[in-house]
């Protein structure tokens, strides 16, 4: 009986694999800066997570936040850049599963079967967000999260 040989990149749950792209974007944001923030979509004809829009370094939050769509499952990645209490400038990069509850069932289920693989590929994330609408990311969850 022969095996199928899987790739690395394809993961065994759900059959998903993840773009280079994904994680040069990522590598970019986080080492460069070049980017605040990243969204993913699952390509589910081609089966792998690719970039679907970055945001540039000027980008505020409520414009990265307004660019999730509104019944529709994402991944995204938000550089958060904030001054602590003892006045010290710091970020934090924030992986968000965005799940809206209008979504449909069966693409909730591909990115939640998916989103720890995908999540290992991107390495540097601090904080986890899980949100099904709005009010679940909104900034003052992040600014609760970053401290």
């Amino acid at each position: 009986m022969a095996f199928q040989n899987l790739s690395g990149t394809a993961n065994a749950a759900s059959g998903i694999a993840v773009h280079d792209d994904c994680k040069l974007k990522f590598l970019e944001l986080k080492a460069k800066r070049t980017y605040r923030s990243i969204i993913f979509k699952i390509e589910e004809i081609q089966k792998q997570v690719t970039v679907e829009k970055v945001g540039d370094p000027a980008e505020s939050y409520e414009d990265f936040a307004a660019s999730l769509p509104a019944d529709e499952c994402r991944y995204a990645v938000y550089d958060y850049d904030f001054v602590t209490q003892e006045n010290c400038q710091k970020s934090r990069i924030f992986f968000i599963a965005w799940s809206p509850d209008t979504a449909k069932v069966r693409s909730k289920m591909i990115y939640a079967s998916s989103k720890e693989r995908f999540k290992r590929e991107l390495d540097g994330i601090q904080v986890e967000l899980q949100a099904t609408d709005p009010t679940e990311m909104d900034m003052d969850v992040i600014k609760s999260r970053a401290a």
